[in-house]
């Protein structure tokens, strides 16, 4: 359960909304064995390179992928591996677990039907670069809390915003209008439209899909971090913070931004020195275009 903080009554509109926003959840694709391999490695559960390297070349499209990816520029191998257990060797669990989170649920999104307004390029695109970015962050930082989860939370954020397209197609509409017109941000909107967030719609969902409950806090929170020092514990929340909001001053965001300004403020913020923000943020785009293939 995810820690909950004292917050307003909720009309039983806003609740009837809340209830179908998430009954957009039973429309999303299953877990693939591959998926739920991944995820309880996340959960701390033992996942030997064996077991996952036998999933994954019962999986054409995967093994193609990991393969193309070992051999791409971001790795720079002098000799073409053509072995997935031996992909798997060189790149680690960690990157192997990441990629491959990315990719199945970048799939499982893609079977779904979204309304017009919706662009599932756009989600996967965005979701993806703040995943990547989160993982590159949480990894420069001594105190980051749960760098683990940094990816898949990055990469899950903004689930709620595609249950809200997908299970409240009229009001989702209304928000993009009543976004574009004012100078309100998109959770002001929910707010004033829904009576409920994203963020808590995502954290919802990742408590239904028994996430671990670090990562369920994060996303919750992602848009309002607690408060914290430079050089203590840093907050994940306040990591993917940073990361979203990069990431959509780049125009890599779900919904087409008007101001568009690679401004790194926000992860300086976290106590990052400013000599090591350009090296971060040049192995961010590296991976990032190395990455961005699988996430369409």
């Amino acid at each position: 359960m995810v820690e909950t903080t004292s917050a307003p009554t909720v009309s039983a509109s806003e609740c009837k909304l809340s209830q179908r926003a998430m009954g957009a959840l039973g429309k999303l694709p299953p877990f693939s064995p591959i998926l739920n391999k991944l995820l309880a490695s996340l959960a701390g559960e033992d996942v030997s390179f064996s077991k996952l390297g036998e999933l994954i070349e019962k999986d054409t499209v995967v093994a193609g992928n990991i393969i193309h990816l070992v051999n791409s520029a971001l790795y720079a191998r002098r000799a073409t591996i053509t072995s997935v257990r031996h992909a798997l060797a060189l790149l680690g669990m960690d990157k192997v677990r990441n990629t491959l989170l990315g990719m199945s649920i970048s799939r499982m999104w893609t079977q779904v039907k979204t309304p017009p307004a919706w662009s599932m390029v756009r989600f996967n695109r965005h979701s993806a670069a703040v995943a990547i970015l989160s993982d590159q962050i949480a990894s420069r930082i001594p105190g980051a809390e749960y760098p683990e989860g940094a990816f898949v939370g990055g990469l899950l954020h903004d689930l709620g915003r595609l249950l809200i397209a997908l299970g409240l197609p009229d009001e989702f509409a209304r928000l993009m209008k009543l976004q574009e017109q004012s100078s309100r941000s998109w959770t002001e909107c929910e707010l004033e439209l829904l009576g409920f967030t994203h963020a808590e719609l995502s954290a919802e969902a990742l408590e239904k899909w028994k996430f671990p409950q670090e990562v369920q806090v994060a996303v919750r929170d992602h848009h309002r971090p607690p408060a914290f020092q430079p050089g203590g514990v840093i907050p994940l929340s306040a990591i993917l913070n940073a990361a979203d909001r990069y990431v959509n001053a780049t125009g890599e965001s779900i919904i087409v931004s008007k101001l568009l300004s690679e401004d790194a403020g926000a992860i300086a913020g976290l106590g990052i020195p400013d000599e090591k923000i350009a090296p971060l943020l040049a192995d961010f785009k590296a991976e990032h275009a190395a990455m961005a293939a699988f996430f369409k």
